[in-house]
């Protein structure tokens, strides 16, 4: 592998350092504010109904304006699109629904000329079935890369070779006739996973990621980062209790939760791949990688997987993607992963392309303004990385897609007790105008619901109290409240509906309280604390003395602590 270094930013910019950080200030990421694009939805350059890479570019003033550091854009390769370009054929390639390369390189350039970082999907476990890798590999059981997926005899009945089941449904084991034998797929059965006990495979996938990063990217998000191996044995996994709770990201419907995912995900050998990851992204200055976590112990695994500084950067659960609610849930939550995590760091999201917008998934119908305000302050106020999805700046609630119109293979699968992943995937609304709302000339690919031009960015950048300007304001003060942005944690006693903890930093110590419930709450502290109240945040109390606060429903104080 050669030594690369990325195009830095400009000087001023190279840390991201906030406020008055001294020189020792932490790196960039660990601060970071990223905006997670969808490309099929954000902006469509084409005219063709789907966002493109070009499309990105034009956006890219906006995204500036948001005050985040870096955007994750989710995959734009060359796939035959069963699963929406999470199913590969060319790891290489940009799908020319989305552009050519000519057109991401443009992209990396105007991203670094506004001071954002680009850091991009990799989908290492598994590919498409269309990849030239599996086209050979199917053939038979002797050809150059007849290892290089996960392949199995069939039991002496016939039947696949375990009880391992596809996350979007039915047996992870699909029959090819050519070899007469079973090939795994975690999800589609047009996705076969890749075989990671091969030393090629891994060699080859780096190989793979490293051709992005010589383009310029800043960093990866590893996709499905737990299914990378498989336990060579193949030995069933055990069943779940109904009553046992675990992060698999799956609705309770799905028969996917009635296993603990023992054998197939999460396998120790997973450390070793992500340490010749880690040792591939030191080669180039300020690299970073965002694993996405989903195991039985979420909070353990990501502990594991971004211990020291040999593995993963980041990572992130679905813990905080459920529709669990609650300041005891996500104090529990939080704490839970600090008391399992040393050195390691987290990345926490409300929201991505395949859960339920936050706003509906924790608010219900039509919420107020106030909430999803609330939301997004919490959310940038926790200790870590933080990960905000395409139009959660704009507080976009879930759209309700006809079934007739339903794009995602899983939605289609467990219709209608789950509609899929095609609600929080809508293309952005730039304007009220039409029925593309500013995205594309043409039907887009799927529909604008009405309450989404409702909230779009023109509409919201006219009204200096929308929820756009009110993040976009939170953003830019966080910035310069370096404890907010660095420091430790720790939890508060609180009423039951007030989430409150300390940041602290440099000496810089910050009390956050969050009221996320509909009524209003008083917040009383301790008799010695000399509390003053921070201004510029966007968020008013209804009354302060010097013991107590006294915050309005879906309200926010924040304060430094003598």
């Amino acid at each position: 592998m050669s030594m690369h270094r990325a195009p830095h930013l400009p000087e001023e910019q190279a840390s991201n350092q906030v406020g008055d950080l001294p020189s020792t200030a932490p790196a960039w990421w660990r601060s970071a504010v990223i905006y997670q694009i969808y490309p099929r939805s954000f902006n469509d350059h084409s005219g063709n109904g789907i966002g493109d890479l070009r499309g990105i570019i034009e956006k890219l003033d906006y995204i500036r304006d948001l005050g985040v550091d870096a955007i994750w854009i989710s995959p734009f390769f060359k796939s035959p699109m069963k699963d929406f370009g999470y199913d590969i054929s060319d790891y290489r390639a940009v799908d020319p629904l989305f552009g050519d390369l000519a057109d991401f390189d443009e992209l990396v350039e105007q991203a670094h000329r506004r001071n954002i970082r680009l850091i991009i999907d990799q989908v290492p476990s598994h590919t498409s079935d269309q990849h030239a890798w599996f086209q050979q590999s199917r053939k038979d059981r002797t050809n150059a890369k007849a290892d290089w997926y996960v392949w199995a005899d069939p039991k002496p009945d016939g039947t696949p070779p375990n009880n391992w089941l596809a996350v979007f449904g039915g047996s992870a084991w699909e029959w090819e006739s050519r070899r007469q034998q079973y090939y795994l797929h975690n999800f589609l059965t047009s996705q076969p996973d890749l075989n990671y006990h091969n030393p090629d495979v891994r060699r080859q996938i780096l190989e793979e990621i490293e051709f992005w990063l010589q383009r310029g990217v800043d960093g990866i998000r590893v996709d499905a980062v737990v299914s990378c191996f498989h336990d060579q044995q193949l030995r069933d996994n055990p069943p779940r209790p109904r009553s046992a709770k675990g992060s698999t990201g799956c609705q309770p419907d799905n028969p996917y939760t009635s296993q603990y995912q023992t054998y197939n995900h999460n396998r120790p050998e997973n450390l070793g791949f992500l340490e010749e990851l880690r040792a591939l992204l030191d080669q180039y200055d300020g690299s970073v990688s965002i694993g996405e976590i989903s195991s039985d112990d979420s909070p353990r695994t990501m502990a594991d997987y971004t211990n020291g500084d040999s593995r993963l950067h980041m990572a992130y659960c679905f813990e905080l993607l459920s529709n669990q609610f609650s300041a005891e849930h996500i104090r529990k939550t939080v704490e839970d992963l600090e008391a399992k995590l040393t050195d390691g760091w987290p990345s926490w999201t409300f929201s991505n392309h395949d859960v339920t917008r936050v706003i509906t998934r924790w608010g219900g119908i039509n919420p107020p303004t106030e909430f999803a305000k609330l939301l997004f302050a919490l959310l940038c106020s926790l200790r870590g990385s933080i990960c905000i999805y395409q139009g959660e700046e704009l507080g976009l609630p879930e759209a309700d897609v006809p079934r007739e119109l339903l794009q995602d293979p899983y939605g289609k699968r467990f219709w209608p007790t789950f509609k899929g992943r095609d609600g929080c995937r809508t293309p952005m609304p730039w304007s009220s105008d039409g029925d593309s709302a500013g995205f594309s000339i043409a039907k887009p690919w799927l529909p604008v619901p009405k309450s989404h031009r409702a909230r779009s960015v023109a509409t919201q950048q006219a009204d200096p109290d929308s929820v756009l300007n009110a993040n976009r304001n939170f953003l830019y003060w966080r910035k310069h409240v370096p404890a907010l942005c660095h420091g430790d944690n720790e939890f508060v006693d609180s009423p039951a509906d007030v989430l409150a903890f300390i940041r602290e930093y440099d000496g810089e110590r910050v009390l956050a309280c969050f009221n996320l419930s509909k009524s209003t709450q008083d917040m009383r502290f301790a008799a010695d604390w000399n509390l003053t109240p921070l201004r510029g945040h966007g968020f008013a109390a209804l009354e302060v003395k010097s013991q107590h606060v006294e915050m309005p429903a879906y309200g926010a104080f924040f304060a430094s602590l003598k």
